[in-house]
């Protein structure tokens, strides 16, 4: 009689513990599978060759309900020195500043943003990302490290990279975590 019972309740369990899991399997994602869906924002079709400066980029993110139009408007590397140059405040050699001139136009949605899914592309693969630092000598307005938006604000600066003195960069790259792919403009040559 007891081994009957133990068996009756380990089926019990058994069955409830399978009604229960299949229950919380519907409504809560496994570990192993990602709680959100990939962002897939709408794009304008990339052109096969970077963009040119003042050409802005237009995108859609359906996920959050965000349009936003990205613009380069131009480059500027060893035009201005700061009391404090990029060797000093790297320990390097041979670098020098280089400000990068950017406009975002929020256009539907609540967004924002940041210098940081910038970077400027150089032609042997190296990429550099804007610097940590910002002194109150450099080129003004400045880009901000971070700014909320609502619609229709738009936010432009200039955001600051230390770069090799004696190179130019290629591309300038827009890289934001909601596109796969990274948005290109060409650096016209000095």
């Amino acid at each position: 009689m007891r081994t009957r019972t133990v068996t009756t309740i380990a089926v019990l369990l058994l069955a409830i513990t399978a009604c229960s899991s299949g229950s919380e399997s519907d409504a809560k994602p496994s570990p192993s599978k990602p709680a959100t869906q990939k962002n897939t924002p709408k794009a304008a079709p990339s052109p096969d060759k970077p963009r040119s400066f003042g050409r802005t980029f237009t995108f859609t993110d359906d996920t959050d309900g965000v349009t936003m139009a990205i613009t380069v408007l131009g480059y500027e590397q060893g035009t201005f020195h700061p009391q404090t140059s990029a060797d000093q405040e790297f320990g390097t050699t041979g670098y020098t500043w280089a400000a990068l001139e950017i406009k975002a136009c929020l256009k539907k949605g609540t967004s924002g943003v940041t210098r940081y899914p910038w970077a400027l592309a150089y032609a042997d693969g190296v990429r550099i990302e804007p610097s940590t630092v910002t002194y109150g000598d450099f080129p003004k307005p400045e880009y901000p490290y971070e700014a909320k938006m609502r619609v229709g604000d738009c936010v432009r600066g200039k955001t600051v990279f230390a770069v090799p003195a004696k190179q130019r960069p290629e591309r300038v790259l827009y890289m934001p975590e909601m596109l796969d792919v990274p948005v290109e403009w060409a650096v016209p040559k000095a």
